[in-house]
């Protein structure tokens, strides 16, 4: 009997050392994030890479997401202040700092975000990772929103009547566009639209149709101009702080990198177009009025003559970056293209 009873004993003791261990070494990776819950992001996203994040690291390491962290060009400083762990940002929001990412945003690409993505990813691991634009960051993802498109409260009827308006403008190749196009740009964070709208503040926004359902801009923004494969496409990173993973074991840090790059680029870049098809979807079913233009129509070809020369632009534009520009642009849009064929 008291052979069995120090048995016992013994067991619990151990197992409640195992459970103790077990729960210090769980480590929490804190995301910031500055988008809605219910945007694809945070419903999709980032819970996604979290599973995968716990798996590959035997449930040593979570993810917990965290809202009402500041602007989102305040995200880069937060990561590498160590403020947080890990978020995602609009490259566009902080210019400057980078200028190579806008390779995928020029217009003309003609693919959706997943591929956009993926073709960001690779083209930045060959051609740019050495200019270190995202220096003091773990680079864990690069990708794109879906095509930008054209939101007003009034409707136009053609692009000449946008110069003047006063446009929501994000920053990035779209500031270059509103420029060409002669409207007012107004900057602001994306969550902010909805208020501007419906102030008045501002006549429209250069966004993708998904924000029509997760920043319910079919509410105020009620006449959507939809041109063939958009304006620009806009370039994203999610990113880890160094000190985080510094903190990790070996095996830890390899395993949440072997479920990041590419693999994590194209599930952002895929949850960004579904989230367009329900926008889309979602301004559809409220009535919003949806100029789908023709490829041969008169507003496509408005916006090919605005374009013009905005690759040699960009390609002068980073020519202080030591890369080889024009390689790398052509290189992205074949992949881009040819992705998934």
């Amino acid at each position: 009997m008291i052979r069995r009873n120090f048995l016992k004993t013994a067991a619990a003791v151990g197992l409640g050392l195992t459970l103790s261990t077990s729960v210090m070494a769980e480590t929490v990776m804190r995301v910031a994030s500055w988008l809605p819950p219910t945007h694809p992001q945070n419903a999709v996203v980032w819970p996604t890479w979290g599973k995968w994040v716990e798996e590959a690291t035997e449930g040593r390491v979570k993810i917990k997401i965290e809202y009402g962290m500041g602007h989102p060009k305040t995200m880069f400083e937060l990561v590498e202040d160590g403020v947080v762990d890990a978020s995602f940002s609009y490259h566009g929001y902080v210019p400057g700092r980078f200028k190579l990412t806008q390779v995928v945003e020029q217009p003309g690409l003609g693919a959706n975000a997943e591929a956009a993505s993926v073709a960001h990813w690779r083209v930045n691991e060959k051609y740019f990772s050495k200019a270190n634009e995202h220096d003091g960051l773990v680079l864990a993802a690069l990708f794109t929103h879906g095509p930008g498109q054209i939101h007003m409260a009034k409707p136009i009827d053609s692009l000449s009547d946008l110069k003047g308006k006063k446009i929501r403008i994000g920053g990035g190749v779209q500031g270059e566009i509103g420029k060409r196009l002669g409207v007012t740009a107004v900057g602001a964070p994306a969550p902010k639209v909805y208020e501007m709208m419906q102030q008045g503040v501002i006549d429209g926004v250069f966004i993708p149709m998904g924000e029509q359902k997760t920043l319910r801009l079919k509410e105020v923004a009620r006449n959507v101009v939809a041109l063939p494969g958009g304006m620009y496409l806009g370039s994203f990173s999610m990113f880890i702080s160094p000190d985080f993973m510094d903190s990790l074991s070996d095996k830890d840090r390899d395993a949440i990198m072997s479920v990041s790059g590419e693999k994590l680029s194209a599930l952002a870049g895929r949850a960004w177009d579904a989230g367009d098809a329900e926008g889309y979807a979602a301004a559809k079913e409220a009535g919003v009025n949806l100029n789908e233009v023709a490829v041969d129509g008169p507003m496509a070809k408005e916006f090919q003559d605005v374009a013009k020369g905005m690759d040699e632009a960009w390609i002068s534009h980073v020519k202080d970056r030591g890369v080889d520009a024009k390689a790398a642009l052509s290189e992205l849009r074949e992949i881009a293209r040819a992705y998934g064929k």
